[in-house]
C-alpha cells in the first residue's frame, strides 16, 4: 500500500498489505522517525481466549505509511503466571525514555479479574527491547489502578502518571527518577459515583502552557461521550470544557475512544489518535441513549450501588474475549483544531498533514 492521506475510521493496511495492530495505542518519535505501537489483537478473535499477541510496532516518516517492525514486547504462552501470558487481559502500553537512566520504561495495565487492576512495569536499553519485566502487580498508593497516560516535563524530565483508581476517580501521580514507580505526591480528579459517569482512558497533552485531559465514560468497548478538561498545571485544578466533538450528534467521539494526542513534528499540529474498537456499532444516538440507560439502572441513578461492588457486564472478561473481534478494530486519527484555547475535533472523511499547515 501506499496512502497519501489519513481516512478515519477505514481498514488501514502496513507497508506489505497486512492489518495494522497496535490498538490502545501510542507514537514516539526518534531520529526523525515515527514509531506507533499498541496492542496486537491479531489472534483476538470472537471465541479465542487470546486478549493479546504482545506489543507490536510499526514505523514511518509520513504518517501515513506504517513499516512493521515486530513485536516490541512478546507474549509469554508457555507461562500462564506471566502477565504477558496472551490470555491475560494487557492494555495501553506507554513507553518513555529516562535521559538520566538512559533506559526505555514501558508501563501497561493489567485487569485481574473483578475490579482488581495493576500496573506491570518493563524496562529495555533500546526502544525495540528486549524488555524485561521491572515490577508486576503494582498498585500506585494501593489503589486499584486502571487506564493510564505518562508524560514527561521538556525541561526537567519529571515524569507524570494519570490514571484511572478504577470506578472511582482519575489520579496524577508523580514519578520517581527511573519512571518505574510513583512519589507520595498525587492529586484527584472528576470523582464520580459509579460507570459509565466515571471517567477512564485519560489522554494528556500539553499545548501553549495549558494542560489539556482527555477522558471517556466506563462502558466497555461501547463508545461514549469523551469529555475535555484544561488545567495551568500537572496537578490542576481541571476545569470541564464539555465534549471536543460538538458535531457528533450521537455524542460517541465519532464511534471511537481517544487513546493518545501526537504532536507532529516542528508543527502546531495535535492529531488524536482513537479506536474504533467495534466499526459496526451504528451511529445510533438512540442505541447510546439505550446503553447509558442499562448501566444506570444496574447500580442505580442515586449511586447507592457502587461499581466496587461488581464489574460492568460489557468489562466481564468473559463476555469481551468470547463475542468481540478486537482483531478488525479499526483507527480514528483526526486533526485537532483550537479556537483559542479550546480544542476541537470535527470529523473528516479523508485528510492531509499537508493541508493542516
Amino acid at each position: 500500500m501506499n496512502y497519501q492521506s489519513l481516512r478515519p475510521g477505514k481498514t488501514w493496511l502496513d507497508t506489505k498489505g497486512k492489518r495494522i495492530q497496535a490498538h490502545g495505542g501510542s507514537v514516539f518519535h526518534k531520529d526523525g522517525i515515527y514509531y506507533w505501537y499498541g496492542e496486537n489483537k491479531e489472534k483476538s478473535v470472537k471465541g479465542s481466549v487470546i486478549w493479546h499477541w504482545g506489543v507490536r510496532c510499526y514505523a514511518s516518516k509520513d504518517l501515513y505509511n506504517w513499516e512493521d517492525k515486530g513485536l516490541l514486547i512478546p507474549p509469554q504462552p508457555d507461562d500462564p503466571n506471566s502477565p504477558l501470558y496472551p490470555s491475560v487481559c494487557l492494555d495501553r502500553p506507554h513507553i518513555l525514555y529516562n535521559e538520566k537512566t538512559k533506559k526505555y520504561v514501558c508501563w501497561v495495565k493489567i485487569m485481574e479479574g473483578g475490579n482488581r487492576q495493576s500496573m506491570t512495569v518493563l524496562i529495555a536499553d533500546d526502544f525495540f527491547g528486549p524488555y524485561e519485566i521491572a515490577k508486576t502487580g503494582y498498585r500506585p498508593f494501593g489503589f486499584n489502578s486502571g487506564d493510564f497516560d505518562l508524560g514527561v516535563v521538556h525541561q526537567t524530565k519529571k515524569g507524570y502518571y494519570y490514571f484511572e483508581k478504577v470506578h472511582t476517580e482519575i489520579i496524577c501521580a508523580e514519578l520517581s527518577g527511573d519512571y518505574t514507580e510513583v512519589t507520595g505526591q498525587y492529586s484527584s480528579h472528576f470523582p464520580r459515583s459509579h460507570p459509565p459517569f466515571v471517567r477512564e482512558a485519560p489522554v494528556h497533552f500539553v499545548r501553549n502552557g495549558k494542560h489539556y485531559l482527555f477522558t471517556s465514560g466506563t462502558t466497555g468497548y461501547y463508545p461514549n461521550e469523551t469529555e475535555l478538561a484544561i488545567a495551568d498545571d500537572w496537578h490542576g485544578p481541571y476545569k470541564v470544557l464539555g465534549n471536543p466533538h460538538p458535531k457528533d450528534r450521537a455524542k460517541t467521539s465519532f464511534r471511537s475512544q481517544i487513546t493518545d494526542v501526537l504532536k507532529v513534528e516542528n508543527l502546531d499540529l495535535y492529531i488524536a489518535i482513537a479506536d474504533r474498537w467495534l466499526p459496526k456499532f451504528p451511529r445510533s444516538l438512540i442505541l447510546t441513549k439505550m446503553i447509558l440507560l442499562k448501566f444506570d439502572r444496574k447500580y442505580g441513578a442515586d449511586g447507592e450501588k457502587k461499581a466496587k461492588e461488581e464489574q460492568p457486564y460489557i468489562n466481564q472478561k468473559s463476555k469481551i474475549m468470547n463475542n468481540s473481534n478486537t482483531a478488525y478494530a479499526n483507527y480514528v486519527w483526526l486533526p485537532i483544531r483550537f479556537e483559542g484555547e479550546l480544542p476541537i475535533i470535527d470529523w473528516k472523511n479523508e485528510w492531509r498533514i499537508e493541508d493542516q499547515m
